[in-house]
């Protein structure tokens, strides 16, 4: 069952289209990639989606009803990738304000912000001030306001923004953990292998318009080029063109394209009858950064592989 809807949204500005008829699902505990290049719509659809700004057409339902910006913010926790804390407010006073500003009574509140202090080891922040904090434990204390109200919808914006790999994967476990507790995450970053290993689904914004939408899974399998990297004891000077071409070459690897018609099999007896033993054979996937190359800027995908094997 779908947590959010999102049904033919547009938002313009003067003459810009900043959301363009984008229409898209997010099942429950599910975590979800939007993806787009800098202008891309991103940010005032996220916007939208928190009450921030109204669409001018279009429809969000949450849990299958009309979304309700004054009665229903409180199921949601957004972090923007902007810093949204008060400067002067010392930590531990400011997360359990969050918290009741959310709903939570003061007792709720103050138990609840211990126990994330405590699992994010922050204890001893409690009486600091946020100008006191750097980036990375400011990016901690933004998630920890985010979720503590328990939300149903969870909206992080560059969340590792800042952090170094041991704070990076403790944010990461979590975003597992609440997915696993039945929350469904809005993850937004221009940072696409920490998407690969993220999400389970993605939709990718240009211009205003959805151009992408699917599983990781599916969008991997969709945009495949028949390519493979093949190891071998040795390099040849010159091939037969007729089974695939080299699109480049590394050490005692290659990265070829099967020509249309042909199947990996072929290839393999073409170098079984070269006498040339094949080491390891393997299809490669393009990754998502390779997929929003493609479809921001046009490149072939097989031209990136090229680049970056020669």
């Amino acid at each position: 069952m779908s947590l959010l809807e999102i049904k033919n949204l547009k938002k313009y500005f003067a003459t810009q289209k900043a959301v363009d008829d984008i229409s898209f699902s997010l099942e429950k505990g599910s975590i979800f990639g939007l993806l787009g290049p800098n202008g891309a719509g991103k940010t005032t659809l996220i916007r939208m989606i928190t009450g921030i700004f109204y669409p001018d057409e279009g429809e969000i339902l949450l849990d299958g009803k009309k979304f309700d910006p004054v009665n229903d913010v409180g199921q949601i926790g957004y972090m923007p990738e902007e810093r949204g804390l008060y400067k002067k407010m010392k930590i531990g006073e400011q997360a359990v304000y969050l918290a009741q500003l959310k709903g939570l009574s003061k007792s709720e509140a103050i138990e609840r912000v211990k126990h994330w202090f405590i699992k994010f080891e922050m204890q001893s922040w409690w009486n600091k001030k946020i100008e006191d904090l750097s980036k990375g434990m400011g990016q901690k204390l933004q998630f920890v306001t985010t979720v503590l109200h328990e939300p149903k919808l969870i909206i992080l914006d560059e969340p590792f923004s800042g952090l170094d790999p041991v704070n990076s994967n403790l944010i990461k476990d979590e975003i597992n953990n609440l997915s696993k507790r039945g929350a469904t995450i809005i993850f937004s970053t221009h940072r696409m292998e920490q998407v690969e290993e993220i999400c389970d689904h993605i939709v990718l914004v240009n211009k205003g318009k959805k151009i992408l939408d699917g599983s990781v899974a599916e969008v991997k399998q969709q945009f495949k080029e028949n390519l493979y990297n093949i190891g071998l004891d040795q390099i040849p000077s010159s091939f037969s063109q007729q089974f695939f071409e080299v699109i480049g070459k590394k050490e005692n690897s290659l990265v070829i394209k099967i020509n249309h018609g042909f199947r990996s099999n072929d290839v393999l007896q073409y170098f079984i009858q070269q006498n040339i033993n094949v080491a390891s054979f393997n299809e490669m996937l393009p990754s998502l950064n390779d997929i929003f190359i493609k479809l921001v800027e046009g490149t072939p995908l097989s031209r990136q592989f090229q680049s970056v094997t020669a």
